[in-house]
């Protein structure tokens, strides 16, 4: 079962210029990520019009910071969420 995220959790930032479609995010984080016919990721659960920025729960962090720092291309942050 996915945690949903918690108000002040962390945000996931995709920068779709960098982004190459590799997947690895999507593996990393399967329950919130999913791939675009050509691998591009997306988030599964986005707010209309944002599909830049998904929320993660705190159990999902660990993850998230695995996804960031074996992002071939850099493409992807982690940020506070709102």
């Amino acid at each position: 079962m996915t945690e949903h995220p918690a108000v002040g959790a962390a945000r996931l930032h995709i920068d779709w210029t960098r982004c190459d479609g590799r997947g690895l995010c999507t593996e990393l984080l399967a329950g919130r990520l999913a791939r675009d016919e050509w691998g591009y990721p997306l988030a599964r659960q986005a707010a209309p019009g944002d599909r830049s920025d998904v929320a993660l729960s705190p159990g999902e962090l660990d993850a998230a910071r695995d996804a960031v720092s074996l992002c071939p291309r850099q493409a992807l942050k982690l940020t506070s969420a709102p």
